[in-house]
């Protein structure tokens, strides 16, 4: 067959074609005459930019902890507000006399809590389980690396037996660690399961009668992607890179902003050694009645660093997003002050921000800064501070970041007077960095007027629009861009989803990783 350079489709075909997408239907085009569309491949109007096409990850429905990072021990570091999540003693057990979490001397200042166990008798049943995340997933034949801190206290204690069990408590797995001294020291072993499970459990018991601490309990596959020590799973970031992604965006979402400012996601927070990184609330582990999951904290395992390197992996440009200084407007909707050098001065505090105390006091300036730092980290010479701590990391080479994302979701004329001097600031400093700004949740009501006047008058870079809406939706605004202005600001499709009722209603699908477009118009 020799291929031609002009194809002809109908209307019922043309339907067809875009109809996954849009749900265009067919019916109405059966019943007319059929119109000839003429399209020259080998003419093409404009090329398709590499990143119009992306992803966007967030920590929502265990995407990160429990699923692409695939640390199989739940609250290893004991460092949750309840403690001992995850956890469990052995049930029928009476050997163990004590389990409970401590501070005094811990293995470090950012990692400040651990468990102390007590046994009365040297016995099998003296230790805990640990369920994982609904469960561990393991595979027959394969390996996974354990590896805890201990020291032994008062009494003989002098190892511990680690046995990985399927869900009715049969052994997969067993490896022994000894020598404890009374200084914290790593211990390591391999586990690996003589059957396939994914619901198996790890268990932890002492060996002899006394007193032990054990902290960073870990079970990690020694199969990652690239084969790295902290590496992400295999299986799912191949499905992400056959995806062939322009970009990813990350962390979020909502995860960015924090139901306070104290909650909010610091990048700095999730960089250098991972057994340092201090864990923190999910803000999605109890905001639906309807997907209760109190259990739900974030080990920033995969962090900042790990983002950049995956964007790397995939072939896609990243897409970091930072908190511009507003905790989520749907929770408790705190802002920081702006800082005393920006028009409207640092007692510009708004609704709900005076139930907190502002996270310590801090103002805008601490926003412009963690995001001056981070092109910093991104794309810095190793000579720069933060570019060394990246290239400390084993990435000496930039990163080589193009966009940032200012504010996740946010709305008003609260977030318009933060983003100017955030704005100002990054562009003074590195001008090439593009800037995403946001529309609000909704793309037609009056927050949304508000913010597209606002940034097409402050010619601003991108501006995000956000889609949640009924499938109907959708199929009534195919033409929605057509009328939009050829100049100014670019749209960068940032969250969509087709749901039957409401936003976060029971019925509603709320993805992890989801694709998103970039609309260069």
């Amino acid at each position: 067959m020799t291929a031609t350079p002009t194809h002809s489709f109908s209307r019922l075909a043309k339907a067809a074609l875009f109809g996954g997408l849009f749900f265009v239907g067919a019916t109405q085009s059966i019943a007319q005459a059929p119109t000839t569309i003429t399209v020259q491949v080998n003419k093409p109007v404009a090329p398709v930019p590499k990143n119009m096409f992306g992803l966007f990850f967030e920590d929502i429905n265990f995407a990160a902890d429990g699923g692409l990072y695939p640390e199989l021990v739940k609250n290893k570091s004991f460092e949750t507000d309840d403690k001992l999540i995850g956890w469990k003693a052995i049930k029928g057990g009476s050997a163990l006399t004590e389990y409970i979490v401590l501070s005094e001397q811990p293995i470090s200042k950012s990692n400040t809590h651990y468990l102390r166990l007590t046994a009365r008798t040297n016995s099998p049943d003296a230790g805990l389980t640990n369920e994982g995340f609904r469960g561990m997933g393991v595979k027959q034949g394969e390996d996974y690396n354990f590896s805890v801190y201990a020291r032994r206290g008062p009494g003989s204690i002098s190892g511990l037996t680690v046995t990985l069990e399927d869900e009715k408590g049969q052994a997969l797995a067993q490896t022994k660690v000894g020598g404890l001294t009374n200084e914290w020291k790593q211990y390591t072993g391999v586990l690996r399961p003589s059957a396939t499970s994914g619901k198996a459990h790890l268990k932890i018991t002492v060996e002899g009668a006394g007193t032990a601490d054990l902290d960073v309990v870990s079970v990690f596959p020694k199969d990652t992607w690239m084969k790295r020590p902290n590496g992400l799973r295999t299986d799912l970031v191949q499905l992400l890179k056959d995806m062939k992604p322009g970009f990813l965006r990350f962390p979020g979402g909502c995860i960015v902003e924090g139901r306070t400012l104290a909650q909010r996601y610091q990048w700095k927070e999730t960089i250098g050694d991972v057994n340092s990184r201090a864990s923190l609330i999910n803000r999605w582990n109890t905001e639906f009645t309807h997907r209760y999951t109190p259990d739900y904290y974030q080990s920033f395992g995969l962090g900042f660093f790990e983002y950049f390197q995956l964007a790397e992996d995939l072939g896609a440009e990243p897409l970091p997003i930072l908190n511009i200084g507003m905790a989520c407007q749907f929770n408790s909707a705190e802002q920081a002050p702006l800082s005393a050098t920006t028009p409207g001065g640092p007692s510009a505090v708004v609704t709900g921000a005076e139930a907190h105390n502002h996270a310590d006091d801090i103002d805008l300036d601490t926003f412009i800064q963690d995001a001056l730092d981070l092109v910093e980290f991104a794309n810095g010479p190793v000579t720069s501070p933060w570019g060394a701590k990246r290239a400390a990391m084993g990435h000496p080479a930039p990163f080589n970041l193009k966009m940032i994302g200012a504010g996740n979701e946010q709305w008003g004329p609260q977030y318009i007077e933060r983003y100017k001097p955030f704005v100002k600031a990054l562009k003074a400093k590195y001008p090439n960095i593009q800037l995403v700004a946001s529309s609000g949740p909704d793309p037609g009501d009056e927050r949304f007027k508000f913010a597209t006047a606002q940034f097409r008058e402050l010619k601003a870079d991108l501006i995000d629009e956000h889609y949640y809406a009924k499938p109907e939706w959708f199929r009534q605004n195919v033409g929605r861009y057509d009328n939009y202005p050829r100049t100014g600001p670019k749209i960068f499709a940032g969250e969509y989803a087709a749901q039957s009722v409401a936003i976060a209603s029971p019925k509603t699908r709320i993805p992890g990783i989801a694709p998103f477009l970039r609309l260069h118009l």
